[in-house]
């Protein structure tokens, strides 16, 4: 008889009792020459110590590690181990190289991207100027590349939100999980980094509000929607004290480890969860967010209202939304232009 695939619940657990069995999984040493005090990788160490006393965001320090280490790989493979080696020219070999290089999937590196690494670079060597430890900042004059043109956001129609909310098994421990973010994502239009920093302190069940912890320490409450909470409750009566190994935890959604998500595996899984909605379109969380955006707007919610619900410290970020909803345009131009009907 052949054997059946372990179901979600049942796969987390032996994974878990794997981990514990291994002690855990190390993290790998980046090899970097830290052969002293003033090598490369030495002084953004500083420089990210530096970056923690002055309260800079976990995110953010994160994301100019990553930036860095990308940086100090390409230096290393050079043989640029010192600030003092570095020089203009170089750093404009660096960004032809961003620019041309090709990720796994053979697409090139999003301007985005490229314009963080590159400016992950100045924020570095600026501090080693303002500190006096470089007399020259050779990325001062750096250009980098033009910010692309803002892209209108896609959205899902309702009928294909309710498809993509459809796709995990309820009738497993971690399928009620997965619907409960899900629906929490659209109901509330929060970020992925939001929704991880939820602790289970953070909802209000009898109030039907969460309190989020919003991008650049701009905390909000939001309401949660009836169904949404629904879900919510279900996954905390049924799979959160399944998923639950140390009590101290406080993270609302627990891995099948028993510990916070990061980001970037909420991300990537809600991608493969709409791929599998097969609905002809893809995206990631932003998608559920702006959504739930545009389908407020288009039922005639306030934008300084969406503006209060997204977390937008400006306004003009959120008109944005403005020029996705067209269906209130069209029905106002349909019931007021002479030749709307002709």
């Amino acid at each position: 008889m052949a054997k059946q695939p372990q179901r979600g619940y049942a796969k987390a657990r032996q994974m878990r009792r794997y981990a514990d069995k291994k002690g855990g999984f190390a993290a790998t040493p980046d090899g970097f020459d830290r052969s002293d005090a003033f090598t490369l990788a030495s002084q953004i160490d500083e420089w990210f110590v530096w970056l923690e006393v002055r309260a800079y965001s976990g995110r953010t320090i994160e994301a100019r590690k990553w930036a860095l280490r990308t940086f100090l790989q390409w230096a290393g493979e050079r043989d640029l181990h010192r600030p003092g080696q570095i020089t203009r020219p170089i750093l404009e070999s660096y960004q032809r190289w961003l620019y041309r290089y090709r990720k796994a999937d053979g697409k090139p590196l999003g301007v985005t991207t490229q314009r963080g690494r590159l400016g992950a670079i100045q924020g570095f060597f600026t501090w080693l100027c303002k500190n006096n430890r470089l007399n020259a900042n050779p990325a001062a004059d750096l250009e980098l590349p033009r910010k692309p043109n803002k892209i209108l956001p896609k959205s899902l129609t309702v009928g294909e939100v309710d498809a993509v909310l459809a796709v995990p098994d309820i009738t497993d421990p971690l399928g009620i999980r997965d619907r409960a973010m899900l629906e929490l994502f659209y109901s509330t239009g929060i970020r992925r980094s939001e929704l991880v920093r939820i602790d289970h302190e953070d909802l209000d069940r009898e109030r039907g509000v969460l309190a989020v912890r919003g991008k650049g320490k701009k905390d909000r409450v939001v309401p949660v929607g009836r169904r949404a909470l629904q879900w919510v409750e279900k996954y905390l009566e049924h799979t959160r004290p399944l998923l639950l190994v140390n009590i101290a935890e406080h993270a609302l959604f627990l891995s099948g480890y028993g510990e916070r998500f990061s980001p970037g595996y909420v991300g990537n899984w809600v991608k493969r969860t709409i791929d599998k909605a097969d609905i002809g379109k893809s995206g990631s969380c932003h998608l559920l967010r702006h959504s739930c955006a545009t389908h407020m707007l288009e039922n005639g919610a306030d934008i300084r209202i969406i503006q209060e619900l997204l977390g937008h410290a400006r306004l003009d970020t959120t008109q944005i939304y403005t020029d996705v909803s067209i269906v209130q345009l069209r029905a106002v131009h349909a019931r007021t232009h002479p030749h709307a009907d002709d």
